[in-house]
């Protein structure tokens, strides 16, 4: 079965950082692409990240860096100057368009 978990969500005030995880289960990072993706206040899903299974990333948010552990079957989301527009639940998912994806975790930037 299937299953995404995301954690490391919270509080954080503008400027300041964040590391997301996402633990899979039932499938392996090492031969799927997997992506970050996000919901803001009154809006869509909107991609964020991508990684490919070789690892290459690509990213719409140049203060994110996506990684993966291959070996912890984890995939990471690293934000950095974190700005009050970057305010969303952050869902790491198995397509582009965030279809299938975990239950999320909450970024809040405020000061």
């Amino acid at each position: 079965q299937v299953q995404l978990v995301e954690s490391g969500g919270g509080l954080v005030q503008p400027g300041g950082s964040l590391r997301l995880s996402c633990a899979a289960s039932g499938f392996t990072l090492s031969t799927n692409w997997m992506y970050w993706v996000r919901q803001g206040p009154g809006k869509g899903l909107e991609w964020v990240a991508s990684i490919s299974p070789a690892g290459y990333s690509d990213t719409y948010v140049d203060r994110f860096t996506i990684s993966k552990d291959n070996a912890q079957n984890t995939l990471y989301l690293q934000m950095t100057s974190l700005k009050t527009e970057d305010t969303a639940r952050y869902y790491c998912a198995r397509d582009h368009y965030g279809t299938d994806r975990g239950p999320g975790t909450q970024v809040t930037v405020s000061s």
